[in-house]
């Protein structure tokens, strides 16, 4: 879960410790809006916490594909799964070292109403990884890449049901992208308008938007007698 907040300004270029902070790279610094860049750790890590969709970014016979997966964080290490037949999965395991990918994840925070049409946002925090994915073949790890993927979704939850058996764990690739070439975006507060503009009519400010869950529904045949688990509950 996220483990310190954004800065409070988006619109500033965040302070940086180099001890506690990801290197720039040619790749990881923006062409435009580079005061909202940031390679803070802490924020990274954070921002990545609160998501368990990101968006898998590879070439395929020339073209560009995207893909929506789930993922989880274990230390400087993303890992996402799927089928053993899935190409980019299936490439990441049989291209050397690896395959080149772009892995993102973004939070839409507010929707910024300006003036004029020109001027409108979103307050948003996302970052952007590049790297290599590999394939994980070690059995440990893959059995906490595993875990760790259910619990970025669901705290806990791995601890809840029922392990992979072997048949599943043979149709599932896991595959493993460092944290060494990444940053982070942040846009927060209102809109930016041109002066001429503020004596006009219109309404103007932020519309926030927030992540959510609904009560829990137990499935159909779920035994009435099993509880609802505590990580549920407290959601």
């Amino acid at each position: 879960m996220p483990e310190t907040a954004p800065p409070g300004n988006g619109d500033q270029e965040t302070d940086q410790d180099a001890t506690a902070s990801y290197p720039t790279t040619a790749r990881t610094l923006p062409a435009r809006g580079r005061a909202r860049a940031s390679y803070d750790r802490e924020l990274v890590h954070s921002v990545l916490d609160e998501a368990y969709v990101c968006h898998l970014g590879f070439v395929r016979d020339g073209a560009p594909v995207v893909l929506p997966t789930l993922f989880g964080r274990v230390g400087e290490r993303l890992y996402v799964h799927g089928s053993t037949g899935s190409r980019p999965l299936r490439e990441a395991g049989t291209a050397d070292p690896g395959l080149p990918v772009c892995l993102t994840v973004t939070h839409v925070d507010g929707l910024v109403l300006a003036r004029s049409a020109f001027h409108h946002s979103v307050n948003y925090r996302s970052v952007v990884v590049h790297g290599t994915a590999v394939t994980v073949t070690d059995p440990e790890e893959r059995s906490l890449a595993l875990d760790a993927i259910v619990d970025q979704a669901v705290p806990g939850r791995s601890r809840d049901s029922r392990p992979a058996d072997a048949k599943e764990l043979a149709a599932t690739a896991v595959v493993r992208l460092d944290l060494d070439e990444l940053s982070a975006k942040v846009r927060t507060g209102g809109p930016n308008e041109e002066p001429e503009d503020l004596s006009l009519p219109y309404w103007a400010g932020v519309v926030p938007l927030a992540r959510g869950y609904g009560a829990p529904v137990a499935s159909d045949d779920l035994d009435p007698a099993v509880p609802l688990p505590h990580y549920l509950a407290s959601l």
